[in-house]
């Protein structure tokens, strides 16, 4: 496989046509492995070699829409010291644009061994978590712009996918609860007739269903658990989760566009699914903890000022910046 330097910027993966330039920041890593995930279950990695300003980068030609990837960090793990790196854990790129799967719950996850929270767990996540998604950018918009209704005029409805969708009486079962039921022309009908202006969708970012109510066979209707600030949630797609997700969104937002009809989204960004110092190892955390999150004096343990279990640290440079280019890719991409 042929490994080119690429750059560090943008982060995460990005596809131009001929292959997929990789970028992830991390403080604490000693080096960091770049993983292309096979359908057989079988794994490729690439070491980032390449550093700039914390960030590890490489371009892989070849690599195209739909490849499914993940990090492992290798570097001390020290949470005494706030620094959980764990090369047996595979991360989810923070900057993901798609992201394919479920989690199959279990110790794997999880960087400690159940019962031992100091201790290091060295069991294989892959086969368990969630991975990312190369996409492809490009998407034709046509003409598309935003209505911009005048503020005095707006009117705003608040929506959830599923819960606009599911029980619709005029859409196909294979539409409801999904992105392309929003695009439905009997959806757009019933907004157009309510005078609706704006449709404020209730969190789409990628999010995760926690161990908790899985094991009590719920379900996070909500979505107020986000894993991946750039990623449309896979489950609200009606086929396909290695990018046709990012497709099916776009053309709900086309849809609407056409139909006069604003997007707004309801974002989270003051937490993360990770939980508190028991929580899993999807991504931040195993990525740079420190650097991530706000820890207390015992850095083994995390600020809850969210009611969730950890915050994000507002201050720390590269999370505001994950959360502007976040905010700027919604707005400009998506």
């Amino acid at each position: 496989m042929q490994v080119w330097p690429g750059q560090a910027y943008p982060l995460g993966a990005t596809y131009d046509g001929a292959g997929t330039n990789f970028a992830v920041f991390s403080e604490a890593a000693h080096r960091i492995e770049l993983c292309l995930l096979h359908d057989d279950g079988s794994e490729t990695a690439v070491e980032l070699r390449e550093t700039d300003a914390f960030v590890r980068h490489a371009y892989l030609p070849g690599v195209m829409p739909g490849q499914r990837y993940g990090f492992r960090v290798h570097g001390p793990y020290e949470p005494e010291h706030g620094i959980r790196c764990n090369s047996a854990k595979l991360l989810l790129d923070p900057y993901a644009r798609a992201v394919s799967g479920r989690i199959k719950w279990g110790e794997e996850v999880y960087g400690y061994p159940f019962g031992k929270p100091d201790a290091r767990n060295d069991l294989d996540s892959a086969p368990h978590t969630m991975t990312s998604v190369v996409v492809n950018p490009y998407f034709d918009w046509g003409d598309d712009r935003r209505p911009r209704t005048d503020y005095h005029r707006t009117v705003i409805y608040e929506a959830h996918v599923k819960g606009l969708t599911m029980l619709h009486p005029g859409l196909p079962k294979e539409l409801r609860g999904t992105y392309a039921g929003l695009a439905h022309p009997e959806i757009i009908a019933h907004l157009t007739e309510l005078g609706v202006t704006a449709i404020e969708l209730m969190p789409v970012h990628q999010f995760v269903q926690d161990h908790r109510l899985a094991d009590a066979g719920l379900a996070n209707y909500w979505g107020y658990n986000t894993i991946g600030f750039f990623a449309p949630h896979n489950a609200y797609a009606s086929w396909g989760d290695r990018g046709e997700q990012v497709l099916e969104f776009k053309q709900a937002v086309r849809a609407l566009h056409q139909a006069g009809i604003e997007v707004i989204l309801d974002v989270v960004y003051n937490h993360t699914a990770e939980g508190n110092h028991l929580g899993p190892t999807l991504s931040f955390r195993g990525l740079d903890n420190a650097s991530y999150y706000r820890l207390t004096d015992d850095q083994r343990y995390y600020m809850d000022t969210t009611g969730t279990g950890n915050s994000l640290l507002m201050r720390s440079p590269h999370v505001l910046q994950m959360i502007m280019d976040s905010l700027r890719y919604w707005v400009t991409e998506m």
